[in-house]
C-alpha cells in the first residue's frame, strides 16, 4: 500500500540507525575509559564482584604499609644492634688491656675513659633506635604486630629484645669501670657473655625480619594478581573495539542512506497523479 501519511519503511531504517548510534556510543565508551564494565548498568553482576575485588586491594594496600613499618622498626633494631655488638667487642679489647696489672695509672685511667666513652655510645645508640615511635631494643616495647590480611584479624609479630645496659641481654650496668686491674678482669667474662647474648638476640630480630619482609612479598603478589582478576573481569579488549567501532562507523553511514532511500518512498504517490 502506496501512503503519505504512514512510511513503514522509514520507521524501521531509523528504528536500526537509533540501535546502531546506541551501540556505536557503547563502544566508544568502552574505547575512552577502556573498561568493558564501567559500571552497575554495563554489567551488574560483574561489576559487584570487580568492586569487592578492588575493597579487597585496597585494604591489603593498608596491611603492606603496616608490614613497611614493622620492617623499617625491624631493621633499625637490627642495624643498632649490630653496632652495640661492635661496641662490645671493643670494649672487650679495653679490657682485656686493662687487665695487665704492669700498666701505669695514666694507661689504666686512658683505657677507662675509652671504656666510658663506648659504654655511654650503646645508651645512645639505645635511645635512638626508634622508626615511627617504636624502639625495639629499649625495653619499651615487649612485641610489634603487623597486619597480615585484609580482614585485619590476623597479625605478624615481630618480639623485641631489650638490649638496655644492665639488662638480662647486655649485662654491663651502666656505671660499669675498668678503673682497676680487678675491674678489667671480671669485665672480660661480663662482656663475652653479653655477646653471646646479644648475637642470639639480633639472630632472633633477624629472623622476624625477614619473616616479615617474605609475608610483605607475598601480600604484593596476591594484591597484583587481584588486580590482574578485576582487569580480566572488567577491562575492554580495544583491539575487538577498535575493529566493532570500525563496523558501526560503516553500519552507520548505510542506515543514514537506507532511511533517505525510504524517506523517498512516499514521492513515488505523485507518479500517480501527473
Amino acid at each position: 500500500m502506496l501512503s503519505v501519511n504512514t512510511n513503514y519503511g522509514a520507521m524501521i531504517a531509523l528504528q536500526n540507525l537509533n540501535k546502531t548510534n546506541s551501540d556505536l556510543t557503547g563502544v566508544q565508551n568502552k574505547i575512552d575509559t577502556g573498561l568493558r564494565v564501567a559500571g552497575p548498568k554495563d554489567d551488574g553482576a560483574v561489576w559487584a564482584i570487580a568492586q569487592g575485588m578492588r575493597m579487597d586491594v585496597l585494604a591489603l594496600s593498608a596491611v603492606t604499609q603496616s608490614l613497611d613499618r614493622a620492617l623499617s622498626a625491624t631493621d633499625v633494631a637490627v642495624s643498632a644492634g649490630q653496632s652495640i655488638s661492635d661496641l662490645l667487642t671493643e670494649m672487650k679489647a679495653k679490657a682485656l688491656a686493662a687487665s695487665d696489672k704492669s700498666l701505669d695509672q695514666n694507661s689504666r685511667e686512658a683505657y677507662n675513659a675509652d671504656f666510658v666513652s663506648l659504654r655511654d655510645q650503646i645508651e645512645n645508640i639505645i635511645e635512638n633506635a626508634s622508626f615511627n615511635g617504636v624502639n625495639l631494643i629499649d625495653g619499651s616495647t615487649a612485641t610489634l604486630q603487623a597486619l597480615a590480611n585484609a580482614a585485619g584479624d590476623k597479625f605478624v609479630t615481630v618480639t623485641a629484645q631489650d638490649l638496655s645496659l644492665g639488662g638480662s641481654i647486655v649485662s654491663i650496668a651502666s656505671t660499669s669501670t675498668i678503673s682497676t686491674a680487678t675491674n678489667a678482669s671480671s669485665m672480660i667474662t661480663t662482656i663475652e657473655n653479653s655477646l653471646n647474648a646479644i648475637n642470639l638476640a639480633l639472630a632472633k630480630l633477624g629472623t622476624d625480619s625477614k619473616k616479615v619482609g617474605i609475608h610483605k612479598t607475598f601480600v604484593g603478589k596476591l594484591s597484583d594478581e587481584l588486580t590482574n582478576g578485576i582487569g580480566n573481569l572488567v577491562d575492554a579488549d580495544l583491539a575487538k573495539e577498535s575493529a566493532r567501532l570500525q563496523s558501526l562507523q560503516t553500519k552507520q553511514q548505510l542506515g543514514i542512506q537506507a532511511l533517505a532511500i525510504a524517506n523517498q518512498a512516499p514521492q513515488a504517490v505523485l507518479q500517480l497523479f501527473r
